[in-house]
C-alpha cells in the first residue's frame, strides 16, 4: 500500500501518542517554566523539548530504537517562534526518511516517550543511547537543574 507522507507522519505521531499536529502542520515553538528548570522549550501544547548531547550542530544522531524512545520533533513547514522563542535559532534538518526535524540553535529538537502530558519533563538528565539529553532553554543552552 503506498501511503502518501502526511498521512504515515500522523499515523506515526498517533500510535507514538503525539500530537498529530507534529505531522501535518508547521511546528509552534514556545516557552514553558517548571520548577525546577525554569524556562525551557515546548511544542505549542506545552510538551517538552529536548537536545541530545550526541548530536551535532544541524545534525541528528537518533535513528531506529533511539528515535522511537525520542522521537523527532517534525514539521511540514517552517516552525514558527511563540513568545519568549528566538525566531532566528529556529531551523530544520532533513531526516534520512525525508521529514524535516526541527532545530534550535542547530540543535535537533525530540520529545521523550513518557512523557505523557504537556508539563512532564520524564527526560531530563537522563543518560540514553550514548549521551545525556537534557531540555533546552530559550537561549539554546541545555537546562542545567539543581
Amino acid at each position: 500500500m503506498n501511503m502518501p507522507m502526511n498521512a504515515l507522519l500522523f499515523l506515526t505521531a498517533l500510535v507514538a501518542g503525539l500530537p498529530a499536529a507534529n505531522a501535518a502542520e508547521p511546528a509552534r515553538v514556545t516557552v514553558a517554566e517548571k520548577s525546577p528548570f525554569g524556562a525551557y522549550l515546548a511544542d505549542s501544547e506545552g510538551r517538552s523539548l529536548y537536545l541530545f548531547e550526541a548530536d551535532e550542530a544541524g545534525k541528528s544522531t537518533c535513528y531506529d530504537a533511539c528515535a522511537n524512545a525520542w522521537p523527532p520533533y517534525t514539521t511540514s513547514g517552517e516552525p514558527w517562534a511563540g513568545k519568549g522563542v528566538d525566531a532566528d535559532a529556529l531551523g530544520t534538518l532533513e531526516r534520512r526518511d525525508g521529514t524535516m526535524q526541527v532545530t534550535y540553535d542547530g540543535w535537533p529538537l525530540y520529545y521523550f516517550i513518557k512523557d505523557k502530558a504537556p508539563g512532564d519533563t520524564r527526560g531530563q538528565d537522563i543518560n540514553g543511547f550514548g549521551a545525556e539529553w537534557y531540555l533546552v532553554t530559550p537561549c539554546g543552552q541545555k537546562v542545567h537543574a539543581e
